[in-house]
């Protein structure tokens, strides 16, 4: 038995499922009239041509869209772009500001070589400014020492490290130099 489909032509959804939404991205606000199922990570790769982030697994399972959203890290491809209005959101572009000089942590990946084919470096290093940024406010690992008081920073030793930023895979097995980055910039 033969069915026929109707192929709809492709269309733009109507306007009760879209909204003005205002992102502050890397330091600049941006205005668009977003898909309200539109992700994160697709809405910066394709609408704001930012490619840093990459998309990995599309599940949130491998922190290749890692991006910092108001300061805390986060996995753009799971989060509704519409759901972010008013938000300030850095990718791996804009960790260095306007200026030339690249941020500690992208220096440290270069002068420690912490990336081989690089799609996983802009999700590792957003992740990992991210941790820094959680340890030094006192938010626990799973490694962390219990008797650690409760608001302190956090110590980052070689485990923490590791535990923090067990949510980003490196297929070419980079980790080790990862972490030797990551401790290059410890104050």
């Amino acid at each position: 038995m033969d069915s026929q489909h109707d192929s709809a032509p492709a269309s733009r959804p109507p306007e009760s499922s879209r909204s003005q939404t205002t992102l502050r991205v890397n330091g600049k606000p941006h205005t668009l009239t977003v898909d309200h199922r539109r992700v994160l990570l697709d809405l910066l790769r394709e609408d704001l041509e930012l490619a840093g982030a990459k998309k990995g697994c599309d599940h949130g399972q491998c922190g290749a869209c890692t991006v910092l959203v108001d300061g805390r890290r986060v996995n753009s491809c799971l989060l509704f772009a519409v759901a972010l209005d008013g938000c300030e959101i850095t990718t791996v572009e804009g960790l260095a500001g306007d200026g030339e000089e690249l941020h500690p942590l992208q220096r440290a990946f270069l002068d420690r070589d912490a990336f081989q084919c690089g799609y996983c470096t802009p999700g590792q290093i957003c992740s990992a400014v991210g941790a820094l940024a959680e340890a030094e406010a006192g938010h626990p690992s799973h490694v962390t020492d219990p008797a650690t008081p409760s608001g302190d920073p956090v110590a980052l030793g070689r485990d923490e490290i590791r535990e923090r930023l067990s949510g980003n895979l490196c297929r070419c097995g980079a980790y080790p130099r990862i972490a030797d980055a990551v401790e290059d910039v410890i104050p």
